[in-house]
């Protein structure tokens, strides 16, 4: 099987992958962070958990980029765009965590790389091997410009309710409070609501299959997460805001 085979396999195959994932977190949520629970094997620091998940994410493209055959501009910007993204969830992020006595299953930490790995692979041999390439007039195009704009706008909201979610504990404190300001005035989850605009934009922006698959998958993931988040919040606060949905404001 020649390599181009192997990759178109496994990208429809990956589409297949994100329904069973939607499935499979409706009804068992990850166990990790206020989910985290006996069970799963070994255990690891959610610092060293995040760094092991994450950095997969931001280093793959880098290899990919440096063993493809494309290094024009555009190409370029699109590496940059994702590590944007990356390089602050994989080594940034993690270094400023407050409730560093977590623990995290291994296991997650494993499969979050896992995954990783294989939507890096997917996304970055598209764009440096196997896409059609992209004309400088691409930076252009109503779907780069379009594409670019939710994507910066995600990710302002993402940075913006993580710092949120941050300043609720002092340094070492691993209880929850109910946040508020921003998007939290409508939603359990900004940050993931963030992260899925992020993720629709890049899927815009490269208008690619690769693209579309990491938007689905990410929703896939994100929206039962967000789901048990609201729930733990109302379980937890009896004076929890009743008008907040869970991801998607005034919606779901």
């Amino acid at each position: 099987m020649s390599e181009l085979s192997f990759y178109t396999t496994l990208l429809w195959g990956s589409f297949g992958l994100a329904v069973v994932t939607a499935t499979y977190l409706m009804f068992f949520t990850a166990p990790y962070g206020r989910h985290a629970r006996a069970g799963y094997g070994p255990t690891v620091s959610n610092v060293l958990g995040w760094v092991l998940m994450e950095a997969p994410a931001a280093l793959v493209p880098l290899v990919l980029l440096r063993l493809g055959e494309r290094h024009d501009a555009v190409t370029l910007i699109m590496v940059g765009i994702w590590e944007v993204h990356y390089l602050q969830r994989a080594f940034v992020y993690p270094a400023l965590v407050r409730g560093r006595g977590a623990r995290m299953p291994l296991l997650v930490a494993l499969s979050g790389a896992t995954f990783n790995v294989l939507n890096g692979y997917l996304n970055f041999r598209f764009l440096t091997h196997f896409g059609p390439g992209y004309a400088t007039s691409w930076l252009s195009d109503p779907r780069f410009v379009a594409g670019l704009a939710l994507f910066a706008t995600g990710y302002l909201v993402n940075r913006h309710a993580d710092r949120v979610l941050r300043s609720l504990r002092a340094p070492g404190e691993t209880g929850y409070r109910i946040p508020r300001g921003g998007l939290y005035r409508f939603i359990s989850c900004p940050n993931y609501f963030g992260e899925l605009i992020e993720w629709c934009g890049w899927a815009v922006l490269t208008w690619s299959l690769p693209g579309l698959f990491f938007a689905l998958f990410t929703a896939a993931n994100l929206v039962p997460r967000a789901r048990s988040h609201h729930g733990d919040y109302l379980r937890r606060f009896a004076d929890y805001p009743s008008e907040r949905r869970a991801i998607l404001p005034f919606l779901f």
